[in-house]
């Protein structure tokens, strides 16, 4: 699989992730990205041996875009560590169903998995179990009933995106687990990881990197040729 190469240097491997692909292996036995990313290393600088490459972060299997991998440990630790400072910063391109009333908000919710449904549900601030999930949004654009949302995401719960915009009334388009009412089966959910800041690991200088969705529905609404659409 063909999978872009956004940046690349001695301790990082940006890449643009496809859809649909487990950022690493799982129980399906599906190729995964950490596996095609290691082979293709392994090929390109004709290593011989294991290849290190480590997952900092992750995207739901569904979602595309901006992924950053660690080719050594440094980066690794360190990648993680700013992680853990709040200080590596994402930002997402979601299409929700309906129009927010507010333009510019920011959603606070507690969230609780059920592991063995692999389903997360919003609860009482009071449920010991709950964690808190935060993040800003604000509606760039409005199509056929469709809201385009800046994201900038402040903790990293599991389909932490997908439940809060669900819980709000607004469910991400083709998002058959949060949004079953308004969406069909077969529809691609409308997430996207746009961008990605964080200090490089070794240069201490701070990195930024883009991606914008395919052209397809209902990304096409908002997006031509790479540029948004007024």
């Amino acid at each position: 699989m063909n999978i872009p190469i956004l940046h690349e240097d001695n301790h990082l491997l940006v890449v643009e992730k496809p859809v649909n692909i487990p950022v690493q292996e799982d129980p399906t036995g599906d190729r995964d990205m950490l596996s095609m990313l290691k082979a293709d290393l392994k090929v390109r600088h004709n290593k011989p041996g294991n290849v290190f490459l480590a997952l900092v972060h992750r995207l739901d299997r569904p979602v595309g875009g901006v992924m950053v991998f660690a080719k050594t440990s440094k980066a690794a630790s360190r990648l993680s560590d700013s992680i853990r400072r709040k200080a590596f910063y994402k930002k997402y391109l979601a299409v929700a169903r309906g129009n927010p009333p507010q333009k510019q908000a920011r959603l606070e919710h507690f969230l609780l998995k059920d592991r063995s449904e692999n389903k997360v549900s919003t609860v009482s601030s009071q449920r010991q179990e709950g964690k808190k999930a935060l993040l800003d949004y604000e509606v760039i654009g409005e199509k056929e009933q469709l809201s385009l949302l800046l994201i900038d995401l402040h903790t990293g719960r599991s389909h932490q995106i997908r439940v809060q915009l669900s819980e709000t009334g607004n469910p991400l388009f083709g998002d058959q687990k949060y949004g079953q009412n308004v969406n069909r089966k077969g529809q691609q959910i409308a997430l996207w990881a746009h961008t990605l800041s964080f200090e490089h690991p070794t240069k201490k200088e701070m990195m930024e990197f883009k991606s914008l969705p395919p052209e397809e529905h209902p990304w096409n609404l908002f997006f031509r040729e790479g540029e948004m659409m007024t």
